[in-house]
């Protein structure tokens, strides 16, 4: 029962899907408020309409995205320092009660008819709260230290299966609850209260059920290597004790992450606009649909790292999920029907294996009480560029929309295949790092070469 209580998983579940029933609702409220803004002030026959429907809800989603994505760079940092030196529990409890609050909002637009872009006063509060940015480096550095450095890459993609399981039953049917399950015919009613109650039964989990890994001793091992202070591998250095071509290697996996986010978020952004004009034309459910077929891409990648992770290095599953999920985007481009779409997905299948593999290298070379800053360093450089990219992109697909809208799929892809240069040289500063650990072991161990010899032993003693 203790280590149950130390599961970080049923929190990662109840939570994505509160997330996945939210962000249908908050699609389909956006798109029938402008569909009947713009319907008000043109003609219903206009030919036009289609293109200011998805200008106005891109334009929406733009703001949206920067405000979410850059209030949390006030609070993230902090509150990793406040959960550091108490409990690493302030970095998930926080942000999910910051969730929870924020996400009622959508449900007075729903039943009182507030206007939608109070919504924008929603996306400020949760990101004052933390928001993805600390909740999810405080669910990383909690996998983390219940884990082995041997275990670690499955255990990381283990939460990201849970994750985008979670988040593919509650896509599944969040469409159906929409259309089907209302009160006093205002279409999401149903569907938002089912999130809020799901982020209400995550917090309670998290506040009370959830115990740090430091009370239940689950982790023997990370704690024993964490409290040797002889050991003189990397993963006991801090940051600024590491060796210079260790924090190269640390460079370059930053680097690689927030390239591969950018594409992987402004894809995103841009799909959720893109299924809902022609040739898709998506309602509701069939966007419940997408949602869930690009969650299972967490499933899948879940089981390419169980399966490849036998035969390859994790710079190597790194970089196959980089290729997936670039190759997946260039099929997006081209999609004229829905079968097209869930080809693309389809090739993306190993996409969510790079971002939790590189946190896992990332811990593998520091000590784990810098887990939690470094997991949010992280994050708020992913976000923040992503953010301030995804503007610029989806300003991109606006222009592009009447020419070919499925040209900025061509560049998201093409920045995942750039991606991939940063890995190849971390493989580089990898193998150089190996060399000079190999060549310090043998002089470590070997004081007079003998001509036949160089280790022979019974004269020399190592030298300590």
């Amino acid at each position: 029962m203790g280590i149950i209580r130390t599961w970080i998983e049923p929190v990662v579940a109840g939570t994505q899907v509160a997330s996945s029933f939210y962000d249908t609702a908050l699609l389909m409220v956006v798109r029938n408020h402008y569909n009947k803004t713009i319907n008000n002030i043109s003609y219903p026959t206009n030919s036009s309409n289609e293109e200011m429907l998805q200008k106005a809800i891109s334009n929406f989603y733009i703001i949206y995205n920067v405000i979410m994505g850059l209030t949390p760079f006030l609070s993230a940092y902090i509150l990793a320092k406040i959960g550091e030196k108490t409990s690493i529990k302030i970095t998930i409890c926080v942000p999910l009660l910051g969730y929870l609050i924020s996400r009622m909002f959508l449900l007075f637009v729903i039943i009182w008819e507030w206007p939608v872009e109070v919504i924008f006063g929603s996306a400020a509060l949760n990101g004052l709260t933390g928001w993805f940015t600390t909740y999810w480096a405080g669910v990383m550095t909690w996998a983390s230290l219940c884990s082995s450095e041997r275990r670690r890459s499955l255990r990381l993609i283990i939460i990201e299966m849970v994750y985008g399981l979670a988040g593919f039953v509650g896509s599944l049917v969040s469409g159906h609850i929409f259309v089907y399950l209302n009160i006093t015919n205002q279409q999401g009613t149903i569907l938002v209260c089912c999130s809020i109650g799901c982020y209400a039964l995550s917090v309670l989990y998290s506040i009370f059920v959830l115990r740090t890994p430091q009370e239940e001793h689950c982790c023997s091992e990370t704690t024993r290597l964490l409290k040797d202070s002889s050991n003189t591998t990397i993963q006991t250095n801090s940051l600024d004790d590491l060796p210079f071509i260790s924090k190269c290697f640390l460079i370059t996996m930053f680097t690689s992450a927030v390239l591969f986010n950018v594409a992987f978020t402004a894809t995103e952004d841009v799909i959720n606009v893109f299924v809902l004009k022609e040739p898709l034309n998506w309602g509701p459910v069939d966007v419940g649909y997408g949602y869930a077929a690009a969650y299972m891409t967490y499933i899948t990648s879940f089981l390419g790292v169980l399966f490849l992770s036998k035969c390859t290095s994790d710079l190597g599953l790194i970089a196959i999920g980089m290729v997936s999920f670039s190759s997946g985007l260039l099929m997006m481009a081209f999609v004229h029907w829905t079968y097209m779409y869930y080809v693309a997905r389809v090739l993306m299948m190993f996409s969510q294996i790079p971002t939790p593999t590189i946190r896992s290298v990332i811990s593998k070379h520091i000590k784990g009480s810098s887990y939690g800053k470094v997991f949010v360093a992280l994050q708020l450089a992913i976000e923040i560029v992503s953010v301030s990219a995804s503007a610029g992109f989806n300003k991109l697909y606006q222009a592009t929309l009447n020419w070919y809208s499925g040209f900025c799929f061509i560049i998201f892809s093409i920045l995942g295949f750039v991606s991939i240069i940063p890995i190849s040289i971390a493989a580089c500063t990898e193998w150089l790092r190996s060399g000079q650990q190999n060549i310090s072991e043998n002089a470590n161990t070997c004081q007079v070469p003998d001509s036949d010899d160089p280790c022979s032993s019974t004269d020399h003693q190592p030298i300590h």
